[in-house]
């Protein structure tokens, strides 16, 4: 009498962890010997992949992750130039551009305190034509002014919402922004609640767009030796920075310099972000 061994291997599994046959079920292995031979090879694979698709979703399995979450803040209203620049345009180059900004120095403008705000577009016209006249330079230097009432006004040219290469700092103009507080800030003088509000809300909107925290520090590479840093080095400065961050003058003012962190806290509200002091020590590289 003709004996039938098992094959070798009828315990094997398939490479991609499906059982053979042998490992199924006792009932599966009846219904499958029943069935013709095409059949018998549909209904194996649908076994097959019915075990696998089983194993994936088990209580082992990995829940799919949550996309990361992007920390910006609307952008707050801006005055364009020709609200204040008027006639008085001059010939200049066209502008230069950095790849994103990622951070912003505070200034003030070291004008009096006591205007009119309906009178900040003739005070910024006037600021434009003493440093493209007198200083001869080819623009005004900062990216955006500031008035005591709050309104936010486009300073040099190429677009608020791109990395416009500004001149407002030795060293630093470059992956940065300037923002100037129209007025003086010098000890003991107050700075108006709307200022420090808008001031907070501008900063929070251009360094979102480079996902940057408000009050993180980051890396900038000074350009000349004119600043606090030699040409070359990679200094760590904070996101929101004061102008005598970067290079030695009093300037943004002691007065407004002291609300600088309010205006980091706040800054990161409006991005949306938790308060968690301690992403007030990550750090970003600019460089």
């Amino acid at each position: 009498m003709r004996v039938f061994r098992r094959r070798r291997g009828a315990r094997r599994r398939y490479a991609d962890g499906a059982p053979g046959i042998a490992g199924l079920p006792r009932a599966v292995r009846v219904l499958l010997g029943c069935l013709p031979g095409a059949a018998a090879v549909m209904a194996l694979f649908l076994c097959a992949h019915g075990v696998e698709n089983a194993a994936g979703t088990g209580s082992r399995a990995t829940p799919p992750r949550s996309p990361a979450r992007s920390y910006t803040a609307a952008r707050p209203p801006i005055e364009p130039r020709a609200h204040w620049l008027g006639d008085a345009a001059r010939a200049q180059p066209r502008p230069r551009y950095d790849d994103r900004v990622a951070a912003v120095f505070v200034h003030h403008t070291d004008s009096p305190n006591g205007y009119d705000c309906a009178d900040a577009p003739r005070i910024i016209r006037d600021l434009y034509t003493g440093q493209t006249g007198t200083r001869d330079w080819d623009d005004i230097g900062y990216n955006f002014v500031v008035d005591r009432c709050g309104t936010i006004y486009e300073g040099r040219a190429g677009g608020v919402e791109r990395a416009v290469t500004g001149a407002h700092t030795q060293g630093f103009n470059h992956r940065t922004a300037g923002i100037a507080a129209l007025g003086t800030f010098t000890e003991g003088m107050p700075v108006p609640r709307p200022m420090i509000r808008a001031i907070a809300a501008l900063s929070a909107w251009k360094l979102g767009l480079s996902g940057t925290d408000p009050r993180s520090d980051v890396r900038l590479v000074s350009s000349n030796g004119l600043s606090r840093y030699a040409a070359g080095t990679t200094a760590r400065l904070p996101a929101v920075a004061g102008h005598n961050d970067g290079y030695m003058t009093s300037c943004p003012g002691a007065a407004l310099h002291a609300r600088l962190p309010e205006i980091r806290q706040l800054a990161a509200r409006l991005q949306g972000r938790p308060d968690d002091p301690r992403q007030g020590h990550s750090e970003r590289a600019a460089s």
